[in-house]
């Protein structure tokens, strides 16, 4: 009879310990950000000239297993990552990670550069790309998702030191945002030219805008023209009661055509993209 006991005994530790082992490989998995008792640091000398660092590129990439669990728990508090990034927009309070993360896995497996436009948050998808605005100097940079945090405080997002400084909060720590995402999918191509009828019907573009007035619609395709791109087109919303006028590139047929395209968008300035497809 005391063997049986001493079996469930020994079973009922393991399990506990198991629980114990499995949170702490989701908190040491979840995202630097997550040591409050260690003081960060900003770099005695930066080898750059800060404000030449050019944004993150939006762009399409294939969501990552690795930072990416459905739910997760960390300092006693459970986060669900979000299926994509459409239509995320918050305000909120952004912080800093600096010198004591630099050289260190994120949460994809990916190394911590303090010196790249990248950032930490706690339930976008990784990777994802977001625009951050200082609400106070209204300065905004794009930083790439690729890791999980900040878990303490009231703050929604963890930037890179180099973004902190090109938005001008990393002398106070913290400062007042915007975080507003890029709704960047994947167009979606058949895999087979069997459904011929759906390889003629079904076409992606970048969207740039949408104006009310056609001649400002106008000038931002002659912008495009001018720099090369010649493949755009404008597009007349007819539903809108007073008429709106899209200004897209495309047809696009692939991931890797909407990457490029993106990123000769993004060299000319041109980030505020949207992908729209159409039957």
């Amino acid at each position: 009879m005391l063997k049986p006991i001493l079996n469930l005994r020994l079973k009922q530790q393991y399990q506990k310990m198991n629980k114990k082992l499995v949170a702490l490989t989701i908190i040491l998995t979840t995202g630097c950000t997550i040591e409050p008792s260690v003081k960060d640091s900003a770099p005695t000398h930066v080898p750059m000239d800060v404000m030449a660092v050019r944004d993150a590129i939006p762009k399409y990439e294939k969501r990552t297993r690795a930072g990416n669990p459905g739910e997760y728990k960390v300092l006693g508090k459970s986060y669900k990552v979000l299926a994509n990034s459409y239509g995320y927009r918050e305000k909120g309070l952004a912080s800093w990670y600096g010198t004591k993360f630099h050289g260190r896995k994120t949460s994809n497996g990916e190394i911590y550069n303090m010196y790249a436009m990248t950032a930490a948050h706690k339930t976008l998808p990784i990777p994802s790309y977001v625009r951050v605005t200082n609400l106070n100097n209204h300065r905004s940079v794009v930083v790439r998702i690729n890791d999980r945090g900040p878990f303490h405080g009231n703050r929604i997002i963890d930037l890179s030191y180099i973004a902190a400084v090109k938005l001008g909060i990393q002398q106070t720590g913290t400062g007042s945002v915007m975080v507003t995402a890029f709704e960047f999918g994947k167009p979606e191509k058949p895999e087979n030219n069997k459904d011929q009828t759906a390889q003629k019907n079904t076409t992606a573009y970048i969207q740039l805008g949408a104006f009310g007035r056609l001649e400002n619609a106008k000038k931002l395709q002659n912008k495009l023209i001018f720099e090369g791109i010649k493949n755009s087109r404008i597009q007349e919303d007819k539903m809108q009661a007073t008429g709106l006028y899209k200004v897209q590139v495309g047809p696009l047929y692939s991931a890797q055509q909407a990457e490029r395209a993106s990123e000769k968008l993004a060299s000319i300035g041109l980030v505020e993209i949207q992908l729209v497809s159409e039957q």
